[in-house]
């Protein structure tokens, strides 16, 4: 069975996509919102190269370590349900970027709060990898992993 074609990829608003500060900055802004803000996933979308990929990383259930490769469409289906029912904004607390021609690989630290709070509820870190085609910027992967009592941020991915 071929797997379903994905849609295609909208046009993305030029300051969205024109530094990588720009791309980063659409990704935290798309995914936040207040209960009963639909989010904008054609802007959520038009950040994505084709092929891109999102990847969770945790504890399951039974205690081991593990990750789940999505792409954009099913980052969209796992996620957009309980971030409309419950609210959530995910802002950046610092950033380490290293660069190499048209590659970029940032280190977002971020914390996620739920709507109407103030104290985030889960902070850690965005590995996002970039590249610029000539043209625009666009995002590769988008991996994370949560802060945990056995994991916590190193001062060095924090503000000083």
């Amino acid at each position: 069975m071929t797997p379903p074609t994905p849609p295609p990829i909208p046009t993305a608003r030029p300051e969205d996509v024109a530094t990588p500060e720009a791309i980063v900055s659409a990704l935290y802004d798309v995914i936040s919102g207040p209960k009963g803000q639909v989010r904008d996933w054609n802007r959520f979308r038009s950040l994505f190269a084709p092929g891109a990929r999102l990847i969770p990383l945790g504890r399951r259930p039974d205690g081991q370590a593990g990750h789940r490769v999505l792409t954009p469409e099913e980052y969209i289906a796992r996620s957009e349900r309980l971030l409309v029912l419950e609210g959530f904004r995910e802002r950046e607390l610092h950033r380490h970027e290293e660069r190499f021609g048209p590659l970029v690989h940032v280190f977002s630290t971020y914390e996620g709060l739920r709507d109407g709070e103030s104290k985030p509820f889960v902070r850690g870190i965005n590995s996002i990898q970039m590249v610029h085609d000539g043209k625009r910027w666009w995002l590769l992967t988008v991996a994370w992993t949560p802060e945990t009592v056995d994991l916590p941020l190193p001062s060095k991915y924090l503000r000083p």
